[in-house]
């Protein structure tokens, strides 16, 4: 199963019949995929510090949209982290697995 991630962070599975990747294939489209959510959270970040000094030197006067675009990143580095302890817990549940 193809994982991807759209610019709204929305997982959509490629749910073709036909679509099966190698180990190498999946690592690869695994590794594409959290580097373009980690990419995806660096933007955010970086669009709220814009806006943030925009705001504090008079640029912006829109606090409303400054606190949104800062909530939004805010969001998206909670998921981030959550999903890396769960990442982290899988990898550590799989490794105490007796063979």
């Amino acid at each position: 199963m193809n994982i991807q991630l759209n610019p709204h962070m929305k997982v959509q599975p490629d749910m073709s019949v036909n679509n099966r990747a190698t180990p190498a294939e999946a690592q690869a489209n695994f590794a594409n995929t959290l580097k373009g959510a980690i990419e995806n959270l660096n933007e955010l970040q970086v669009e709220s510090d814009k806006m943030t000094d925009k705001l504090a030197s008079g640029e912006v006067q829109d606090l409303h949209q400054v606190m949104i675009t800062a909530q939004k990143a805010s969001i998206t580095l909670e998921t981030t982290v959550k999903l890396q302890q769960k990442a982290i817990d899988a990898y550590n549940e799989i490794m105490r697995m007796q063979i």
